[in-house]
């Protein structure tokens, strides 16, 4: 290895350095503090104590880990498929659109840039029965006042709409990054071919951008299973544990119960499970190749 390599490799990790000590400290290490603390028993204050597999096996005898799970799974696939079909809608109308692009996505990312705390809130005002403007217009069309969030039936999909609300923006962009890069020469052929619209979108876009759609569905299905903010700032996990989301059981007994090992311990079956889904979407949509 010459001087001219070395300096280049020098130069090359310095600009890389700074990410490395950021993911080091705020990821590496507390994924692997978390890990330990997963076989010991831990309450913030004492000594954390040894206890090898009891938090895991205890977890997998815990009815409300299962319940969170439920309902963690119900919320994602509510949320996954019409985030993304309302995603792609809108990032087709950005992609045909000629003028005023840069104006919609400006709209679009405006809910995405709120954070979940301020858009839970204000999607909490809107939803309230006594006041919100919601079920107010919901009068005014001679409809009945719905409890969005307060009845069993509604409060997980309301809780839903609400991130769908919030991410679809963000969701559309990336799959509209995606449809730019799609050859003009492909589309013009398809046309010449006699393809219609939506055989053209079904045969030859979509195929096109699978890498993109597989990393978008991905991000999003990790980020559902995820979902704190919006729940802790609108329903609390009720009502009757109808939205009491695995985050919300890996809060509770963290920072409520005091029972940090415990806590631990769901935080690694939850990775283990985002691992095993994102692997196996990659496996199962060869994410790491178009078919053009």
């Amino acid at each position: 290895m010459n001087r001219t390599t070395i300096k280049r490799n020098a130069i090359s990790l310095s600009f890389i350095l700074p990410c490395l000590i950021g993911f080091a400290c705020f990821y590496l290490l507390p994924t692997v503090r978390g890990l330990f603390y997963s076989f010991t028993d831990w309450d913030l204050f004492s000594k954390a104590k040894f206890v090898g597999l009891k938090n895991y096996i205890n977890l997998f005898k815990d009815h409300d880990f299962w319940i969170a799970m439920k309902v963690t799974i119900l919320y994602v696939l509510l949320n996954i498929p019409l985030q993304t079909v309302l995603a792609m809608i809108i990032a087709l109308i950005m992609n045909n659109a000629s003028k005023g692009v840069g104006a919609l996505r400006g709209i679009y990312l405006t809910p995405w840039i709120m954070s979940n705390v301020v858009v839970g809130l204000l999607w909490f005002w809107m939803l309230d029965p006594p006041v919100g403007i919601i079920d107010a217009l919901l009068v005014k069309m001679g409809l009945q006042k719905i409890n969005f969030l307060t009845d069993t039936k509604t409060a997980l999909p309301s809780v839903a709409m609400i991130n769908i609300w919030r991410h679809m923006g963000y969701t559309a962009l990336l799959i509209f990054a995606g449809l730019q890069s799609v050859p003009k020469e492909i589309e013009e052929a398809a046309v010449i071919d006699g393809c219609t619209p939506v055989r053209k979108f079904f045969s030859v876009v979509l195929p096109y951008i699978r890498p993109v759609m597989v990393f978008v569905i991905i991000t999003t299905v990790i980020g559902s299973f995820q979902v704190y903010d919006t729940i802790a700032v609108t329903t609390k996990g009720g009502p009757v544990a109808a939205t009491y989301a695995i985050y919300l059981f890996i809060y509770k007994n963290g920072f409520e119960a005091y029972q940090m090992g415990y806590s631990s311990a769901a935080s690694v079956v939850l990775f283990i499970i985002l691992a095993f889904v994102s692997g196996l979407q990659m496996k199962l949509m060869n994410g790491n190749e178009s078919d053009n």
